[in-house]
């Protein structure tokens, strides 16, 4: 394990800097912007505007990385992005946030496909599925520790904006210096819907109404707090509490779905968001307990979705075509990310903080009828023939690019892994 750990620990300790001034930024923006008074709609461009961004930068980014090199181009999207968090704290200007934003989406889908193709080269067939798990699980402490760091400083000075610039810079050391041996150029992303819907309709249309629920919530979540009249610690509790109960949830989910018709796990876990949401759109509580544990239990159910539907369409899909399918999944996802909040801001506005959950509610809805629905048309793959990996796509947006997909289990063997050696230069 140490063996196979050691070549890759500069590249995981530099994606930890990252996503911890992922998590900070991104939740710090709507709690500063709440308390400027800006509107659900422009809070919900944010997340748009971001997840827009990622999209793009799975689809552009590969190109300027061939231009320019892996490291030139790892450290112009990190100084970007460390620019652009510095920014938003100097400048507090909503219309130029939501244009900064799409920057940063579209710099954090480069760097993340930069160092996912980093961690590719020096994994082996033997090592790949624990690097792989080590990468989901710092992504998702990143975030984690990134929002728990809001309630330690006060949002409306510039101290925490500062912060998200020093992560971002430390991001760039240990990558930049690294002698990991450069990689193989990204490769190309398509996005083919038409074969996405044929290999599975439910995965295609779940995954969509996933994004859409999940984008909201990313987005607006830290928005509905500052509305309802939480403090800053109890949003970001109560942001960071539904990606940890979603990550605990993901080993049952996915042993349930490996025996059970995949179908139906999805109905179940998708009705359960949905009437945990109904409950808080309705009930609207305002006891803190309360609210966090109906939240709670949104996140759990809400956030084992996501890798159920894609074990399913990959069920059904070649084992060649795996990255070709998972890799559409996440763009469709986020395409549903860039719906959600752009729904739920207006929805905010006219029916109050709490119809966030109504928006969820009904992505859920419409998931768990159209799961039953589609299990009564196509028989299930055989229990023995399933095969199921936790990927939790925390936060508004995904935060890993198709890139990482070659680093999966599941994916076909590697056949070319470059040895250990210093690295080559680039021109």
């Amino acid at each position: 394990m140490r063996r196979n750990l050691l070549p890759v620990l500069a590249l995981l300790l530099g994606t930890l800097f990252l996503f911890l001034g992922n998590g900070l930024h991104g939740l710090l923006l709507p709690v500063r912007g709440s308390a400027e008074g800006y509107s659900n709609e422009i809070l919900g461009l944010l997340g748009t505007s971001w997840a827009t961004g990622f999209v793009l930068g799975c689809f552009f980014a590969p190109k300027l990385v061939m231009r320019v090199g892996h490291v030139r181009a790892f450290s112009s999207f990190i100084s970007l992005i460390a620019i652009i968090a510095l920014l938003t704290g100097i400048q507090v200007d909503q219309y130029w946030w939501v244009v900064l934003r799409a920057v940063t989406g579209f710099c954090t889908a480069g760097t993340s496909m930069i160092i996912e193709s980093w961690l590719n080269e020096r994994a082996t067939n033997e090592s790949r599925g624990m690097i792989f798990s080590f990468y989901i699980s710092i992504t998702l402490i990143g975030v984690v520790g990134g929002q728990m760091l809001v309630p330690l400083g006060d949002p409306s000075t510039t101290i925490l904006f500062m912060f998200c610039g020093i992560f971002y810079c430390l991001a760039m050391l240990p990558t930049t210096l690294s002698t990991a041996a450069t990689p193989q150029p990204l490769k190309s992303v398509s996005l083919d819907l038409r074969s996405l819907y044929r290999n599975s309709p439910i995965s295609f249309v779940g995954i969509l109404l996933i994004g859409i629920a999940n984008g909201a919530y990313g987005t607006l979540g830290a928005v509905f707090g500052a509305r309802a009249g939480l403090s800053p610690t109890t949003i970001a509790v109560m942001m960071s509490l539904t990606i940890f109960v979603g990550a605990m949830m993901q080993f049952p989910a996915g042993k349930l779905s490996d025996t059970t018709d995949r179908r139906y796990v999805l109905a179940a876990l998708s009705g359960i968001a949905a009437l945990a949401a109904v409950i808080l759109a309705l009930v609207q509580p305002h006891d803190a307990y309360v609210l966090i544990g109906f939240v709670a239990l949104y996140g759990a159910a809400a956030n084992a979705l996501y890798p159920i539907a894609v074990a399913h369409a990959n069920d059904f899909a070649r084992a060649d075509d795996f990255v070709k399918v998972s890799g559409g999944l996440l763009l469709l996802f986020g395409i549903g990310t860039i719906i959600g909040p752009t729904l739920g801001g207006p929805v905010m506005t006219q029916l109050g903080p709490y119809a966030l959950f109504a928006v969820t509610a009904t992505s859920h809805g419409l998931l768990t009828t159209y799961a039953i629905y589609r299990s009564r048309l196509r028989p299930a793959v055989p229990a023995g023939e399933r095969d199921y990996v936790p990927k939790i796509p925390v936060g508004a947006a995904p935060t890993s690019t198709p890139e990482s997909l070659n680093l999966d289990p599941r994916a076909a063997p590697l056949t070319d892994v470059a040895e250990t050696e210093p690295a080559s230069q680039e021109n």
